[in-house]
């Protein structure tokens, strides 16, 4: 029997989750790429496409992530991955609001696209690492 990942049922629903919620949340900000400028009062972007673009990246992460839910016990360095980013992503909005450039209101780009999953995405990444390890000790015997 191959080894199981412990809470597989709970990562997995994480996972799904995180998969829909970056889908919907790239589209939605490929189509509306000002919402973030109108939602914290910023004066519109002159280079929309640029905010399209990032909706557009973070649109895939979301298949990534329905990959991690669909096989668990292999998904490890996609979420290291993602959550690496949902932990750069603040850092440089932190440096942004701490210097003036952009207003607090910008935080919930970050507290809804990075905060919420930094606990749940580290969970799976503990979770996960033994199998993770495991297998990539058998695939380097292998080459």
């Amino acid at each position: 029997m191959p080894f199981l990942i412990p809470r597989r049922r709970f990562h997995r629903a994480v996972f799904v989750t995180a998969g829909l919620y970056n889908i919907g949340w790239g589209l939605f900000s490929a189509l509306d790429p000002q919402w973030l400028f109108r939602f914290a009062k910023m004066p519109l972007s002159n280079t929309p496409q640029i905010f399209a673009c990032l909706g557009m990246v973070i649109g895939l992460y979301g298949f990534l992530y329905l990959e991690v839910a669909r096989v668990p016990e292999r998904g490890w360095l996609l979420a290291a991955v993602g959550l690496a980013g949902k932990v750069l992503g603040p850092t440089g909005l932190a440096q942004l609001i701490w210097s003036g450039a952009w207003p607090p209101a910008t935080a919930i780009l970050c507290i809804t696209n990075d905060l919420i999953w930094w606990v749940p995405f580290a969970l799976y990444l503990h979770d996960a690492w033994p199998a993770w390890r495991r297998d990539w000790h058998v695939d380097r015997s292998i080459g």
